[in-house]
Protein backbone atom coordinates (compact mmCIF):
# COMPACT_ATOMS: atom_id res chain seq x y z
CA UNK A 1 0.00 0.00 0.00
CA UNK A 2 1.03 3.63 -0.78
CA UNK A 3 0.86 6.40 1.69
CA UNK A 4 -2.63 7.64 2.72
CA UNK A 5 -2.94 10.96 0.90
CA UNK A 6 -4.79 11.81 4.30
CA UNK A 7 -1.19 11.67 6.03
CA UNK A 8 -0.01 15.09 3.51
CA UNK A 9 -2.64 16.35 2.28
CA UNK A 10 -3.02 18.40 4.99
CA UNK A 11 0.64 19.72 5.62
CA UNK A 12 0.92 23.67 4.60
CA UNK A 13 3.80 23.75 1.76
CA UNK A 14 5.45 27.62 1.68
CA UNK A 15 4.66 28.72 -1.58
CA UNK A 16 7.90 30.50 -2.17
CA UNK A 17 9.54 27.30 -1.36
CA UNK A 18 7.81 25.93 -4.45
CA UNK A 19 8.20 28.91 -6.73
CA UNK A 20 11.92 28.42 -6.11
CA UNK A 21 11.58 24.61 -6.89
CA UNK A 22 10.10 25.60 -10.23
CA UNK A 23 12.46 28.86 -11.00
CA UNK A 24 15.60 26.28 -10.52
CA UNK A 25 14.48 23.99 -13.08
CA UNK A 26 13.91 26.53 -15.68
CA UNK A 27 17.01 28.17 -14.75
CA UNK A 28 19.18 25.02 -15.11
CA UNK A 29 17.69 23.97 -18.17
CA UNK A 30 17.94 27.59 -19.67
CA UNK A 31 14.37 28.75 -20.45
CA UNK A 32 15.23 31.94 -20.29
CA UNK A 33 11.77 33.30 -21.32
CA UNK A 34 9.73 31.26 -19.36
CA UNK A 35 11.87 31.90 -16.34
CA UNK A 36 11.56 35.88 -16.75
CA UNK A 37 7.98 35.89 -17.56
CA UNK A 38 7.87 33.38 -13.82
CA UNK A 39 9.64 35.88 -11.97
CA UNK A 40 7.44 38.57 -13.55
CA UNK A 41 4.17 36.95 -12.80
CA UNK A 42 5.25 35.88 -9.08
CA UNK A 43 6.83 38.75 -8.09
CA UNK A 44 10.07 36.70 -7.03
CA UNK A 45 13.35 38.55 -6.57
CA UNK A 46 15.20 38.11 -9.98
CA UNK A 47 18.63 35.90 -9.03
CA UNK A 48 21.18 38.13 -11.87
CA UNK A 49 24.16 35.89 -11.03
CA UNK A 50 21.99 32.67 -12.30
CA UNK A 51 20.48 34.53 -15.45
CA UNK A 52 23.58 36.23 -16.73
CA UNK A 53 25.07 33.50 -18.60
CA UNK A 54 21.84 31.73 -19.46
CA UNK A 55 21.77 33.05 -22.86
CA UNK A 56 25.05 31.74 -23.63
CA UNK A 57 24.36 28.44 -22.22
CA UNK A 58 21.32 28.40 -24.34
CA UNK A 59 23.16 28.92 -27.61
CA UNK A 60 25.92 26.68 -26.47
CA UNK A 61 23.47 23.55 -25.94
CA UNK A 62 21.77 24.73 -29.48
CA UNK A 63 24.21 24.06 -31.32
CA UNK A 64 25.82 20.89 -29.88
CA UNK A 65 22.37 19.71 -30.07
CA UNK A 66 21.61 20.91 -33.32
CA UNK A 67 24.60 19.29 -34.84
CA UNK A 68 27.18 21.97 -34.92
CA UNK A 69 29.39 20.62 -32.06
CA UNK A 70 32.56 22.57 -32.79
CA UNK A 71 30.60 25.97 -32.40
CA UNK A 72 29.84 25.25 -29.05
CA UNK A 73 33.13 24.06 -28.68
CA UNK A 74 34.39 27.73 -29.76
CA UNK A 75 31.31 29.33 -27.85
CA UNK A 76 32.34 27.38 -24.52
CA UNK A 77 35.61 28.62 -24.73
CA UNK A 78 34.79 32.10 -24.90
CA UNK A 79 32.82 31.87 -22.13
CA UNK A 80 35.72 30.06 -19.62
CA UNK A 81 38.79 28.69 -21.60
CA UNK A 82 39.34 26.55 -18.87
CA UNK A 83 36.39 24.78 -18.78
CA UNK A 84 37.23 22.18 -21.64
CA UNK A 85 41.06 22.51 -21.24
CA UNK A 86 40.29 20.65 -17.81
CA UNK A 87 37.69 18.24 -19.04
CA UNK A 88 39.73 15.85 -21.20
CA UNK A 89 36.69 13.40 -21.02
CA UNK A 90 33.75 15.78 -21.57
CA UNK A 91 36.06 17.34 -24.85
CA UNK A 92 36.18 13.80 -26.05
CA UNK A 93 32.65 13.25 -25.68
CA UNK A 94 32.10 16.54 -27.14
CA UNK A 95 34.54 16.22 -30.52
CA UNK A 96 32.73 12.73 -30.77
CA UNK A 97 29.70 13.46 -31.51
CA UNK A 98 31.11 16.08 -34.45
CA UNK A 99 32.41 12.80 -35.73
CA UNK A 100 29.28 10.73 -35.47
CA UNK A 101 27.52 13.99 -37.57
CA UNK A 102 30.35 13.21 -40.40
CA UNK A 103 29.27 9.69 -40.60
CA UNK A 104 25.75 10.19 -40.72
CA UNK A 105 26.26 12.90 -43.15
CA UNK A 106 28.31 10.28 -45.19
CA UNK A 107 31.33 12.57 -45.16
CA UNK A 108 33.50 9.00 -44.90
CA UNK A 109 37.25 10.88 -45.79
CA UNK A 110 36.62 14.21 -43.67
CA UNK A 111 35.22 11.82 -40.61
CA UNK A 112 38.12 9.40 -41.35
CA UNK A 113 40.66 12.49 -41.55
CA UNK A 114 38.71 14.50 -38.17
CA UNK A 115 39.47 10.54 -36.05
CA UNK A 116 42.88 9.90 -36.89
CA UNK A 117 43.47 13.93 -36.27
CA UNK A 118 41.24 14.83 -33.63
CA UNK A 119 39.95 11.52 -31.76
CA UNK A 120 43.50 9.39 -32.11
CA UNK A 121 45.45 11.87 -29.71
CA UNK A 122 43.95 10.88 -27.18
CA UNK A 123 44.69 7.63 -27.02
CA UNK A 124 47.82 8.46 -26.53
CA UNK A 125 46.58 9.88 -22.95
CA UNK A 126 44.84 7.58 -21.46
CA UNK A 127 43.55 3.62 -21.77
CA UNK A 128 40.13 4.32 -21.45
CA UNK A 129 39.77 6.30 -24.83
CA UNK A 130 42.04 3.70 -26.66
CA UNK A 131 39.40 1.37 -26.01
CA UNK A 132 36.33 3.87 -26.66
CA UNK A 133 37.99 4.30 -30.22
CA UNK A 134 38.19 0.81 -31.75
CA UNK A 135 35.59 -1.31 -30.89
CA UNK A 136 34.58 -3.69 -33.60
CA UNK A 137 37.97 -5.25 -34.67
CA UNK A 138 36.74 -7.74 -37.60
CA UNK A 139 35.68 -4.16 -39.44
CA UNK A 140 38.33 -1.49 -38.30
CA UNK A 141 40.86 -2.87 -40.82
CA UNK A 142 41.09 -1.80 -44.53
CA UNK A 143 37.41 -0.16 -44.12
CA UNK A 144 35.90 0.44 -47.59
CA UNK A 145 34.86 3.73 -48.04
CA UNK A 146 31.36 3.04 -50.73
CA UNK A 147 31.16 6.46 -50.79
CA UNK A 148 34.33 7.59 -51.68
CA UNK A 149 35.50 4.59 -53.49
CA UNK A 150 38.77 3.52 -51.75
CA UNK A 151 40.16 1.80 -49.31
CA UNK A 152 41.67 3.14 -45.62
CA UNK A 153 44.41 0.93 -44.01
CA UNK A 154 43.58 1.96 -40.14
CA UNK A 155 45.93 0.00 -37.91
CA UNK A 156 43.82 -1.11 -34.53
CA UNK A 157 46.55 -1.99 -32.22
CA UNK A 158 45.00 0.12 -29.40
CA UNK A 159 41.64 -1.62 -27.69
CA UNK A 160 36.52 4.38 -26.86
CA UNK A 161 37.96 6.02 -30.57
CA UNK A 162 37.14 2.43 -31.39
CA UNK A 163 32.98 2.54 -30.68
CA UNK A 164 33.38 5.62 -33.19
CA UNK A 165 35.51 4.22 -35.88
CA UNK A 166 33.29 1.04 -36.14
CA UNK A 167 30.32 3.42 -37.30
CA UNK A 168 32.61 3.98 -40.49
CA UNK A 169 32.73 0.21 -41.30
CA UNK A 170 28.98 0.41 -41.98
CA UNK A 171 27.62 2.02 -45.21
CA UNK A 172 24.69 2.57 -43.24
CA UNK A 173 25.19 3.14 -39.47
CA UNK A 174 22.14 2.36 -38.11
CA UNK A 175 22.87 -1.80 -38.90
CA UNK A 176 26.32 -1.07 -36.61
CA UNK A 177 26.19 -2.28 -32.54
CA UNK A 178 27.27 1.04 -31.84
CA UNK A 179 24.10 2.77 -33.15
CA UNK A 180 23.65 4.33 -29.92
CA UNK A 181 26.30 6.78 -30.33
CA UNK A 182 23.95 8.02 -33.26
CA UNK A 183 20.89 8.63 -31.16
CA UNK A 184 19.47 11.26 -29.41
CA UNK A 185 19.85 9.75 -25.91
CA UNK A 186 23.66 9.68 -26.35
CA UNK A 187 23.80 13.79 -27.50
CA UNK A 188 21.58 14.80 -24.88
CA UNK A 189 23.61 12.73 -22.43
CA UNK A 190 27.09 14.68 -23.09
CA UNK A 191 24.95 17.85 -23.58
CA UNK A 192 23.76 17.87 -19.94
CA UNK A 193 27.26 16.97 -18.68
CA UNK A 194 28.27 20.21 -20.28
CA UNK A 195 25.24 21.78 -19.01
CA UNK A 196 26.66 20.68 -15.66
CA UNK A 197 30.13 21.16 -15.85
CA UNK A 198 29.59 24.65 -16.77
CA UNK A 199 27.11 25.43 -13.71
CA UNK A 200 29.69 24.20 -11.50
CA UNK A 201 32.49 26.26 -13.34
CA UNK A 202 30.32 29.09 -11.93
CA UNK A 203 30.19 27.48 -8.63
CA UNK A 204 26.26 27.31 -9.74
CA UNK A 205 24.08 23.99 -8.57
CA UNK A 206 24.77 21.11 -10.80
CA UNK A 207 21.46 19.50 -10.05
CA UNK A 208 18.01 21.30 -10.16
CA UNK A 209 16.21 21.86 -6.71
CA UNK A 210 13.22 19.71 -7.93
CA UNK A 211 16.13 16.92 -8.62
CA UNK A 212 17.40 16.95 -4.84
CA UNK A 213 14.06 17.00 -3.77
CA UNK A 214 13.15 13.51 -5.15
CA UNK A 215 16.21 12.20 -4.43
CA UNK A 216 15.77 12.40 -0.44
CA UNK A 217 12.08 11.40 -1.01
CA UNK A 218 13.56 8.14 -2.83
CA UNK A 219 16.22 7.44 -0.22
CA UNK A 220 13.60 8.53 2.98
CA UNK A 221 11.21 6.19 1.55
CA UNK A 222 13.46 3.40 1.16
CA UNK A 223 14.66 3.86 4.44
CA UNK A 224 11.04 3.80 5.93
CA UNK A 225 9.91 1.00 3.41
CA UNK A 226 12.58 -1.32 5.70
CA UNK A 227 10.46 -0.80 8.80
CA UNK A 228 7.88 -3.23 9.07
CA UNK A 229 4.62 -2.06 8.05
CA UNK A 230 6.39 0.91 6.26
CA UNK A 231 5.42 2.58 2.92
CA UNK A 232 6.89 0.95 -0.14
CA UNK A 233 10.15 2.70 -2.07
CA UNK A 234 8.91 5.89 -3.99
CA UNK A 235 8.73 5.58 -7.69
CA UNK A 236 8.10 8.96 -9.59
CA UNK A 237 6.54 6.98 -12.28
CA UNK A 238 4.17 5.57 -9.95
CA UNK A 239 3.46 8.79 -8.41
CA UNK A 240 2.89 10.71 -11.70
CA UNK A 241 0.10 8.11 -12.70
CA UNK A 242 -2.02 8.44 -9.69
CA UNK A 243 -2.01 12.44 -10.20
Amino acid sequence: MDVDPCQYEQIAINEKDVNNIILSYLIHNCYKESSESFISCTGMKQPADHLENMEKRKRIFHHALEGNVLKAIELTGQLAQDILENNNDLLFDLLSLHFVDLVCSKEWAEALEFAQTKLSPFSVKEQKYMEKIEVCLPFANNLLIHECAFKVQVNIKLPLIQGFMSLLAYENPVECPMFHLIGLDYRQQVVDSLNQTILAHFNLPIHTAMERLIQQTSVVRQCLSQEDGGPPPFSLKDFLKSQ
